[in-house]
């Protein structure tokens, strides 16, 4: 398995990972190409706890972006977070996040670390992420 997406995509997490005082939240919408997940769009969701060490999607917003998904034709292809002071691994209230999205999870950090994750057979396994070229290098 392997996550593709633009470089900008990525660069956009991290620098709301930054900015935020709190960890960031929502879904990565795209497409599955084979073993490839494909990452067209971001959807960010609100953190319902403000919390700077854990967070839980807004419900209603979480519909909202399945909904968008849908109507885009696109799939969610993953959830991403922040952690902010501490390692980009799922911590145990991920893995029970993980359980219940068996999709894949990736986690950024300020400091600009990216990984992403899968759970298989009840252990987290890192899903190898490749970046495109941003539009504007692609010219």
């Amino acid at each position: 398995m392997e996550l593709v997406a633009r470089k900008e995509l990525l660069e956009l997490l991290i620098k709301e990972a930054r900015r935020e005082k709190t960890e960031i939240c929502g879904f990565l919408l795209g497409k599955t190409v084979g073993e490839k997940l494909i990452v067209e769009d971001l959807r960010f969701v609100s953190n319902r706890l403000q919390s700077p060490h854990e967070f839980e999607m807004e419900p209603l917003e979480m519909v909202e972006a399945l909904e968008e998904a849908e109507g885009r034709g696109l799939e969610i292809v993953g959830i991403f977070h922040s952690h902010l002071k501490c390692p980009p691994k799922p911590s145990p209230r991920d893995l029970e996040g993980m359980r219940l999205w068996p999709i894949v999870w990736v986690i950024v950090t300020p400091e600009g670390e990216a990984r992403a994750w899968i759970l298989k057979e009840n252990c987290a396994e890192q899903v190898k992420i490749t970046l495109l070229k941003t539009r504007e290098e692609e010219g």
